[in-house]
């Protein structure tokens, strides 16, 4: 029988795992090297090996060959793993490791930063999600494969590693000197920001994190509304997030379902129902978004949605909806590939097509469906997770940009000069018994030091360009400061999202009140 348990659905950067089962062979294997295809392959590796001028050693032939063979099933989640690159695969999913603390996957042929944990060296140094490697210790990076940047960034703790990002809006890439740590990320970070409003972060759905969110959502019993921010969230264990969506969903709703080939190579489809009695149920749940939310976190976000338990808010999600299989191979190695697909509980696909280089397949924008929830929202289909409530990003302003510009050309750590400032008030902070959102001039001797060390005056002292300066420090100062609720009002200051889901949390006080601000067809509005 298909075991959805049994299923490794995972990239480096995007994982949806459990646990991998034992090879499967729904064929012979002897019939399958005895076809007059498989003859012609060995005796044109062997006629090579043995007289071809390039004098390619059988192993390096070997290697090619099997590259080869996955880039051709253009699938831009299969690959083979060595042993080392293996056990570095399942160590990435306990959150222990030496290194900067970020995930990364490659996107658009360009190896980009995918989740930047909070409080280790990458947060520190000002390092963002979607953030793309392209320089690493004097190397260009712009063509890496995910193996090269992970085994050039990662290294012995407290030794340093020079980074080149490419940042979008950014005319020049952002130098970043990191000093690698033991990295253990905790996966959940709960805030009460303001009376009866809680806020959820989940920045990946790592092993424990369903038992976490139990333990939180019983602390915040009386909680008035709950923001739960799945942005920027790759994904994580299967198993995990069927039984995080458990705690939400009342006793026999389907949590979600998958279609894989079983044991004998045939199609079978398998639901997954819930079991436990809903937490909160009374309580209105908002769901935050965008288009790095992945794999596992648009399980939950999906079944949420569809069954009426959660409004989703911000932007359409990445679209990583297949089922992936780990199988053993000889010598240690092990080879992933694509064996089916998820679906949320009404049906509704979360695969967006991508090609080898995870560039997405264009769209039919007209072939796009609506399905209905139970209380008659429509939910329009096509892959990811679209939000009940699109809202856009944030965009930059010209004298914004200007700054970050500057910085570039002054050559100056703009993002690690913040977090410097930052860390410097933060502590002054803690010792005084607190922190307090500071004046414009608490950030002016910052500006100053900008200016000294090459910036240009007249670019630091903008009016627009200088606000935006003192809102990204305010905002690092009082995170640092552990100052974590008031550090996501003045966030919610730029953060259109999260502006957008503490309305809606401070005005509702049932899940219909949240419905009815929401108001009727905004899911279709989201997917015009």
């Amino acid at each position: 029988m298909y075991r959805i348990r049994h299923c490794l659905v995972a990239t480096a950067a995007f994982l949806l795992l459990g646990t991998p089962v034992a090879a499967q062979e729904p064929g012979n294997r002897k019939d399958i090297l005895e076809t007059d295809e498989a003859r012609v392959f060995l005796e044109a590796f062997r006629t090579i090996s043995r007289f071809h001028s390039s004098a390619l050693g059988d192993s390096v032939l070997w290697e090619r060959a099997l590259q080869g063979l996955i880039e051709q099933l253009d699938d831009p989640y299969a690959t083979v793993f060595t042993p080392v690159e293996y056990d570095q695969f399942r160590e990435q999913t306990t959150g222990n490791y030496a290194g900067i603390g970020v995930q990364i996957g490659r996107l658009g042929a360009r190896v980009t930063v995918t989740a930047v944990f909070r409080g280790y060296p990458a947060d520190g140094a000002g390092m963002m999600v979607g953030d793309r490697i392209v320089w690493v210790e004097g190397h260009d990076a712009t063509d890496w494969s995910l193996d090269q940047a992970r085994d050039s960034i990662r290294g012995p703790p407290g030794t340093v590693v020079r980074i080149r990002v490419a940042r979008d809006g950014i005319q020049d890439p952002i130098p970043m000197d990191i000093v690698r740590d033991n990295v253990h990320v905790s996966a959940l970070e709960a805030t009460e920001i303001e009376d009866g409003v809680a806020h959820i972060a989940i920045e990946r759905i790592a092993r424990g994190v369903a038992g976490e969110l139990a333990e939180t959502l019983t602390e915040y019993d009386d909680a008035s509304s709950v923001i739960m921010d799945l942005r920027g969230n790759p994904g994580g264990y299967l198993d995990e997030a069927l039984d995080l969506v458990d705690l939400l969903l009342a006793p026999g709703q389907t949590v979600a379902s998958a279609e894989g080939i079983n044991t004998w190579g045939e199609v079978e489809r398998q639901s997954f129902p819930a079991s436990s009695p809903p937490l909160l149920a009374d309580k209105p749940f908002i769901v935050l978004v965008d288009g790095y939310s992945a794999s596992a976190a648009e399980i939950i976000a999906g079944a949420l949605q569809d069954h009426d338990r959660a409004v989703v808010v911000g932007q359409r999600t990445f679209g990583k909806g297949v089922v992936q299989t780990v199988y053993p191979l000889p010598a240690g190695r092990q080879i992933r590939i694509t064996t089916g697909s998820w679906f949320t509980p009404l049906g509704r696909s979360l695969h967006r097509a991508r090609h080898h280089d995870g560039t997405l397949v264009a769209e039919d924008e007209t072939a796009a469906e609506r399905v209905a929830t139970a209380s008659g929202r429509l939910l329009r289909t096509g892959g990811g997770v679209f939000p009940d409530l699109e809202v856009p990003l944030d965009s930059l302003k010209q004298e914004e940009l200007a700054l970050l510009n500057d910085a570039n050309r002054a050559q100056l750590p703009f993002n690690v000069r913040i977090e410097e400032y930052a860390f410097e008030l933060a502590k002054d902070a803690i010792a005084a018994g607190g922190a307090v959102r500071l004046p414009s001039s608490a950030f002016d001797d910052l500006a100053r030091t900008l200016v000294e060390d090459g910036m240009d005056a007249e670019v630091v002292n903008n009016p627009v360009a200088r606000a935006y300066l003192d809102w990204r420090t305010q905002m690092r100062y009082l995170d640092r400061a552990d100052a974590r609720s008031l550090a996501l009002l003045v966030q919610s200051e730029r953060d259109t999202a999260l502006a957008e889901a503490l309305r809606l949390a401070r005005s509702a006080r049932t899940p219909g009140e949240l419905f009815a601000l929401v108001g009727e067809g905004t899911s279709e509005s989201s997917g015009r």
